[in-house]
């Protein structure tokens, strides 16, 4: 059967079932405004993690009341799997419009959600995780306090440094989190996700701004990071978790309007895919932004190549899932 017919297909079949399908090109999600994006890949299946902005041309910070969740089996259709998670769910949060950047890893059967919410009693941003059974939730609390509060790190004056985690678990089951504005942090885990297993430690980066994301490929670990401001993905390469860091250079470039840029790395069918968010959906703006994915080949040394933003985002890739 030809590609263009079973895609065809599938769309069909998700739309009977009452699901939602957005048809990628760039920005991903034309619906309504998506920002930092966290993803993971499973049984052939991509899942994408995104926070709502929900702020009006007229607003002059963020509002995002929850995290939504689209699942693909070929990086080119979208199904809306709904809300897993608000940040309601974190009682010692404010829990009303914080539904900040996010990040996720399976473990031990079990999904854990770092995100980026607003502290009730100890001023300013802080780390919470949750936990489920499944990728769509329900996910709660796993911890009923926060795994980093802004008391717990004094490198920084602003209320905002303990933001934008980024978690890892590398092969010989040894879990990292990492994190930060103007200064990167990072703690390793216990086996439980849910506490540190020893200090946090800092890392001079220069011009570090903030969304640390780290990925392992042939034996390379990529530190990749929104660096200044208005932000430019750039990143570093190192032998271990911890580095010694060796800077690369930039690999996508600054939004026009939006002066964030939010990004993650996962591998796909056979294929490499950066997701993002950029200012491309109208009426978009600061407050406002829309996920975009790209497809990109690894260079033949190893390290990431410039990646340019498009309009037509990747060719439909489907895996063994789409059959199913």
């Amino acid at each position: 059967m030809k590609l263009k017919n079973i895609t065809t297909i599938i769309v069909a079949g998700l739309a009977l079932a009452g699901a939602t399908v957005a048809h990628a090109a760039n920005p991903l999600l034309p619906k309504i405004f998506t920002a930092d994006p966290a993803a993971f890949v499973e049984d052939g299946v991509a899942y994408l993690y995104v926070g709502r902005d929900e702020a009006t041309p007229k607003d002059k910070d963020y509002v995002m009341k929850e995290w939504r969740l689209y699942s693909s089996c070929d990086m080119k259709n979208w199904t809306d799997r709904g809300v897993p998670l608000k940040p309601s769910a974190f009682k010692w949060a404010i829990g009303k419009v914080d539904a900040w950047a996010s990040d996720i890893v399976k473990r031990d059967g079990k999904y854990y959600f770092y995100s980026t919410v607003d502290h009730a009693t100890i001023p300013g941003r802080a780390i919470g995780v949750a936990v489920a059974d499944k990728p769509e939730g329900p996910f709660v609390d796993a911890r009923g306090s926060a795994l980093v509060s802004n008391d717990m790190t004094r490198e920084s004056p602003i209320a905002w440094d303990d933001i934008d985690p980024g978690v890892f678990v590398d092969d010989d089951g040894q879990a990292y989190l990492y994190w930060g504005n103007t200064v990167l942090k990072y703690a390793r885990l216990k086996k439980n996700m849910t506490e540190f297993d020893g200090p946090i430690v800092t890392v001079g980066m220069d011009r570090f701004t903030e969304a640390p994301y780290l990925h392992k490929r042939n034996g390379i670990y990529y530190l990749s990071y929104s660096r200044e401001f208005p932000e430019e993905t750039a990143y570093v390469t190192g032998p271990s978790p911890t580095g010694p860091w060796t800077y690369r250079g930039v690999i996508m470039s600054k939004n026009k309007v939006v002066k964030t840029i939010h990004h993650a790395f996962i591998e796909f069918n056979g294929k490499s895919y950066i997701v993002y968010h950029n200012d491309k959906l109208p009426g978009g703006g600061e407050y406002r932004r829309s996920v975009a994915v790209e497809e990109f080949t690894y260079n033949a040394d190893g390290t990431i190549p410039y990646i340019k933003q498009t309009a037509d985002g990747p060719q439909a890739n489907p895996s063994p899932a789409c059959s199913k």
